[in-house]
């Protein structure tokens, strides 16, 4: 008995271990590149050009808001020395919304948003809207395309500041990009799906049809929030387009990363360095943190489009929703702030432009389905993230970000992650918190994953 009971637990144990150190499968599905998204009687009439845009903020728009803005109801007082620990303090937002009707400059942000040039090109069934900045760069230096991918709440506004230097050739590296930063379908001046069924996974596949309309059959990408899961996913299902993929929200959702984890919280030091530690255990620290600061999550995930109902037609409860993230993402500290350090690393103009792509564009409903369809039944069968890819990969994790998974983790799944760079400040908007920052591992980033292919002896571009 002693003996058949030995075998089971050799064999329990021999599972687990299997479990964690195994990689997962390497083959994945094929998803349909001309799956129609937009109106079926449109299918087969698309027009695949790919035309000019510009952002307008018209006079009739303008003035509508600012009336909503000026004749909002009384807000209810905020609990005593509560800060932003109950949300967004409507002691604070006053400023805000009187900055947003009364000083924020309309036509000088209009202006400025369209300081790059915008394109729309229907992939798909839908329109989809990218800025395109190619680099002016002297004979003999290499443009290299870069796709960078934003998330929710956030824009193409995310990386403005980011572009000029992405742009321009820095010291030390030989290439500059050409840089691609569309609009997720449903987001900003992009088109929304008109039936369900477009996770990451599905954005990957427009993405990459609308990067091979753009004449770039390789290339290189970079995301953060739900940016890293579309780039996740386009690294998995096109690992020979694919030619490097940063990520400043890295993260795997497998069976050996849930196993590591749990092991960590027993051993930390066969998981994580000692100096990291902190940022992933005590467990119950970390899911405590995830259950304060991620219901947005579940409510988006289950029932979008009532939530959005008031966001569609609030700009204070817009303003409120989104820019509450700005706080606390940026550092969970500054929801003991009374003003939320909102304007710690970001202005008012800043935020304010973010939310009129949302506004103006009437976007908020169909930005949140992007939850509910990553947490569909479809979705999970699909199971992008148990496939490993051999694309090569770097992680960026700044301090504040909610979620922290060291190398041995992240390995699981990304096979040749070449490197990884934590720093000891920023958070979840890396890119318009600390633009020269970001740009500089990028940079970084491209010319190691351009040494690896030149030792592999892989062609790139």
């Amino acid at each position: 008995m002693s003996k058949v009971l030995f075998g089971l637990l050799a064999v329990v144990a021999a599972y687990i271990c299997w479990s964690i150190f195994s990689t997962g499968s390497s083959q994945p599905p094929r998803l349909d590149p001309e799956e129609w998204w937009g109106p079926k009687e449109l299918k087969g009439k698309q027009d695949t050009s790919i035309r000019p845009y510009q952002v307008k903020f018209t006079d009739e728009m303008i003035k509508d808001l600012r009336h909503r803005l000026k004749n909002h109801r009384p807000l209810v007082p905020p609990l005593e020395g509560i800060a932003f620990q109950y949300g967004f303090n409507s002691k604070a937002i006053e400023p805000w919304l009187k900055y947003w009707a009364e000083e924020y400059p309309f036509k000088e942000r209009e202006a400025f948003l369209n300081k790059y040039p915008h394109f729309k090109t229907n992939i798909q069934g839908l329109d989809i809207h990218f800025i395109r900045v190619k680099p002016q760069v002297p004979a003999g230096v290499e443009v290299v395309p870069l796709l960078l991918m934003h998330g929710w709440p956030g824009s193409v506004r995310e990386f403005y500041e980011a572009i000029p230097l992405l742009t321009k050739q820095q010291p030390d590296y030989n290439f500059a990009f050409e840089v691609i930063v569309p609009s997720l379908p449903g987001y900003g001046f992009s088109d929304a799906p008109v039936r369900p069924g477009v996770a990451p996974g599905q954005i990957a596949v427009i993405f990459k049809n609308l990067m091979n309309r753009l004449g770039f059959k390789k290339f290189y990408i970079q995301g953060g929030d739900w940016g890293s899961a579309i780039a996740s996913a386009l690294a998995t299902l096109y690992p020979n387009e694919i030619l490097g993929h940063h990520t400043n929200f890295p993260m795997v959702q497998n069976k050996q990363a849930v196993y590591k984890t749990i092991l960590g919280s027993f051993f930390p030091s066969l998981v994580v360095e000692s100096h990291l530690a902190s940022r992933m255990y005590p467990l119950s620290s970390l899911f405590s943190y995830l259950l304060e600061e991620t219901g947005y999550a579940h409510i988006q995930g289950t029932k979008p489009d009532t939530v959005g109902v008031g966001l569609t037609d609030s700009p204070s409860g817009l303003l409120a929703y989104i820019l509450e993230k700005f706080s606390t993402w940026t550092n969970v500290e500054h929801k003991l702030k009374p003003d939320g350090g909102l304007e710690f690393r970001f202005t008012k103009d800043k935020l304010i432009d973010n939310l009129m792509i949302y506004w103006t564009s009437n976007c908020i409903t169909t930005s949140m389905r992007i939850y509910s369809e990553e947490m569909s039944i479809k979705n999970r069968q699909l199971d992008l993230n148990s496939y490993i890819t051999p694309v090569p990969t770097w992680a960026f994790q700044t301090k504040s970000e909610m979620i922290y998974q060291p190398p041995s983790i992240l390995k699981t799944k990304y096979i040749n992650l070449l490197g990884a760079t934590v720093l000891e400040d920023g958070g979840h908007f890396l890119a318009l918190e600390l633009p020269q920052i970001f740009v500089n591992d990028v940079f970084k980033a491209v010319k190691i994953f351009k040494n690896w292919h030149n030792q592999n002896k892989n062609t790139e571009l």
